[in-house]
């Protein structure tokens, strides 16, 4: 990864409470020696939709990693991301955030590499999207 460029993070969550935790919770880098974090928030799956098919495959600012909310409405976090791993060729790593541990098979089922829980536990939350990014980089290599 370039060190002039931010690091590309894509969250979708219909509640603003839910995105400002995850955003606060990321903080300016994920882990040392990441770049910053630029975070994209999208309200509705509809306009993440529209941002995902505007970004090209060998755009300078890839997205790296999408945190999406399980519990949004009413397009759920789990449908989204099954679909995103359906359609976007070679798809970044994609984190759900779900409301119980049990949820972790329905994350599973929508072919999420992690999940984490509500609340939002700051040091999992970074650990799991830094180990997300390392885990894709080097698999793409």
């Amino acid at each position: 990864m370039s060190s002039d460029r931010k690091l590309n993070i894509v969250l979708y969550s219909d509640d603003v409470t839910t995105r400002e935790s995850i955003t606060r919770a990321l903080g300016s880098r994920v882990a040392a020696g990441f770049p910053e974090n630029q975070i994209r928030e999208f309200a509705t799956a509809a306009a993440l939709r529209l941002y995902v098919d505007g970004v090209k495959p060998d755009s300078a600012n890839p997205i790296d990693i999408f945190i999406l909310d399980g519990e949004a409405t009413p397009e759920g976090g789990m449908g989204v991301a099954r679909q995103l791993k359906d359609e976007v060729y070679n798809c970044p790593p994609v984190l759900l955030v779900v409301a119980r541990k049990e949820d972790a098979w329905l994350a599973a089922w929508s072919r999420a590499e992690a999940s984490v829980t509500h609340p939002i536990d700051p040091f999992t939350l970074a650990t799991t999207v830094a180990d997300l990014i390392r885990s894709h980089s080097v698999a793409n290599v």
